[in-house]
């Protein structure tokens, strides 16, 4: 704990209650966080009090803090002015900061006598032709790839015209994207002349390229150069087949970034990722993404990150969409709008095109993100949309799910089964048998499993393991009734766990989740109901598989105590020395007295149960 907390408290409680800037500093005097405040002493005075409601790294920032400093301004826009200005200039270690690793890109012509084109991020020297430099690789990126698809130019790393005439065609060839130069179903002429015709279609765009080829055509058909002619209609059509699918990507606003933040726990070193999609004229145009440690807070963060980003950036578009609420938007747009010289405002889309848009922000993050911690995107997504959907600070990384199984009140039991990372975490499933009671009360048994499992928390987690460890989040099968069963054992043991129950429909499938009075809709959100409905499908079969169990054990069981003199004890001797019923119907009187516990009379009469003819 920092020595000096009550010192930096009683200087704190010191401050004026006026807009202002705070610098922490550590020993050495280095600015270590930068921060805004409407009112200084309220938000500086947080930090030194009770550290039980701050975030690990909250807490870490402050055990280094040795003393801090302040600007009082006029009003809380002029305070994010200068937090920016500051940020920018000292890069404080705890401040959210993106590091700006966007290069140029080049568009590269191959010298030689065989034409192809590329996108590098360097330029280096050879003998190639180099068009460029270009901020956006994605663009580039993705316009030299479409290109070379539609002009049929090689993908591959052979050379030619080293390799002209020496190979099989690949797969392009046959769907209609290569010229096949490797194995001699064009010439160098043709090839360059595609080339040429694909940096027009890259620099010019597809219109003025269509009314050239749609020209050339005309001409090539009235000279009778039908097979030329052909050719020329089949580019002009892929063309417009790529046109067409670029609409997909196309926005009603014609100028805009998107932004979304999706978050993964991964042990000691949880992490988020921030997607950006930038539309232009209508279409995507651009496309960024950054890997850093997961938020406490994400309208705060949203509010860092596009602060950051923008402080990177020389230009802002009209609109910026966010996935979710931003801490002080207004305030945010405001000072946006001062840079940009124009009126940009922040928007969270809810429904429609825009919301498309943002969804499919949401999925690139989730990519990212799972490709960086090493999972699925699918995975990623689920978790993400689950944790929004039940309004969770951070997405689930450890899921614990219980379910009752019994029949008619008879051999009751409970399966619990663990999703960590979203997938079965099966070293960590458990059964448990209802002790309580007897008879059918799943509300009694819900709530009696429960328990037992915090009570064994308690003695056991110092091992951080198996009952050791307590739950991002608990999923009941069932409805509320069996929410409100637990909600009391929460309480009871002052447990802040997140829990909820899956409602299934008149066909056994997950239909919602459910709340201590409510019910939210699982069917707008496709990755999370497909979690969920995993997991449901996972509890209910681990549950009855371990009931069935318990269900053959006890009539194997009633089958030996219904012999005169065995009661349980015998039973379970005679079973753990012969391991199957029909091994003892097979046992002699004198094998059976070998059994511990039995005598003359016991084995005689187990022996006559399973030979009454003799």
């Amino acid at each position: 704990m920092n020595e000096k907390m009550p010192i930096l408290r009683k200087k704190a409680m010191s401050l004026p209650l006026t807009p202002g800037v705070y610098l922490m500093k550590n020993k050495n005097g280095l600015i270590i966080y930068v921060g805004k405040a409407k009112a200084l002493k309220n938000r500086v005075s947080q930090y030194f009090g009770s550290q039980n409601n701050h975030s690990v790294k909250v807490r870490k920032m402050v055990e280094n803090v040795d003393d801090f400093d302040y600007i009082l301004c006029d009003s809380e826009f002029e305070a994010l002015v200068l937090e920016c200005s500051l940020i920018k200039q000292h890069s404080p270690k705890y401040n959210i900061l993106l590091k700006d690793d966007k290069g140029y890109s080049y568009i590269k012509i191959s010298g030689g006598e065989w034409k192809n084109i590329s996108c590098v991020f360097q330029k280096i020297d050879d003998e190639a032709e180099y068009i460029g430099p270009y901020t956006s690789s994605f663009g580039i990126s993705n316009a030299v790839d479409t290109a070379k698809k539609i002009f049929r130019i090689p993908q591959c790393t052979k050379q030619f015209p080293r390799d002209f005439k020496k190979s099989r065609p690949c797969l392009n060839f046959y769907i209609g994207q290569c010229s096949a130069p490797c194995a001699g179903k064009t010439t160098r002429e043709a090839n360059n002349d595609a080339v040429r015709q694909a940096l027009d279609f890259i620099l010019d765009g597809s219109g003025k390229v269509i009314e050239k080829l749609t020209a050339d055509m005309l001409e090539a058909s009235e000279n009778l150069e039908f097979e030329k002619a052909a050719k020329l209609r089949d580019i002009i059509n892929s063309i417009n087949k790529v046109t067409e699918k670029q609409k997909v990507f196309a926005a009603s606003v014609e100028e805009q970034d998107v932004f979304s933040i999706v978050c993964a726990s991964d042990g000691e070193s949880p992490k988020a990722c921030l997607s950006v999609l930038r539309f232009r004229e209508s279409r995507l145009w651009d496309s960024e993404h950054f890997i850093i440690d997961q938020p406490d807070d994400l309208a705060e963060a949203r509010h860092d990150l596009i602060r950051s980003y923008y402080s990177m950036r020389d230009f802002i578009p009209r609109r910026i969409a966010v996935d979710g609420e931003t801490e002080s938007s207004e305030l945010l747009s405001e000072w946006l709008s001062s840079l940009a010289k124009r009126k940009v405002t922040i928007a969270q889309p809810q429904r429609g095109e825009q919301h498309s848009l943002m969804e499919m922000c949401r999925s690139n993050a989730a990519q990212k993100l799972a490709l960086y911690l090493g999972r699925t995107g699918k995975t990623t997504a689920a978790l993400d949309e689950l944790g929004t959907l039940l309004g969770l600070k951070t997405p689930p990384e450890y899921i614990e799910s219980y379910d009752i199984s019994h029949t008619a009140g008879s051999n009751n039991v409970a399966g619990m089964v663990v999703f960590r990372n979203g997938v079965p975490y099966k070293k960590a499933y458990k059964r448990f048998t209802i002790k309580g009671f007897s008879g059918q009360d799943d509300y009694g048994s819900m709530a009696e499993v429960l328990e037992r499992r915090f009570l064994r928390y308690f003695e056991e987690k110092d091992t951080g393991e198996g009952f050791g460890r307590l739950p991002d989040l608990i999923l009941l099968d069932g409805g509320k009734g069996q929410v409100n069963a637990v909600l009391p054992i929460l309480k009871k043991y002052n447990l802040d766990i997140p829990l909820f129950g899956m409602v299934k429909d008149s066909h056994h499938r997950t239909r919602a989740i459910a709340l201590s009075g409510d019910e939210l809709s699982l069917t707008s959100k496709r990755a999370a109901f497909t979690l969920v409905s995993t997991i449901q499908e996972e509890v209910h079969r681990y549950s009855i598989e371990y009931h069935r169990s318990k269900r053959s054990n006890s009539q194997i069981s009633s089958t030996l105590t219904s012999i005169e003199g065995i009661g349980e004890a015998r039973c379970k001797a005679l079973l753990k020395h012969f391991k199957t019923v029909k091994a003892v119907s097979e046992a002699s009187e004198q094998e059976l007295l070998k059994v511990k516990g039995m005598n003359v009379n016991s084995a005689k009469a187990v022996y006559k149960a399973f030979h009454p003819e003799e």
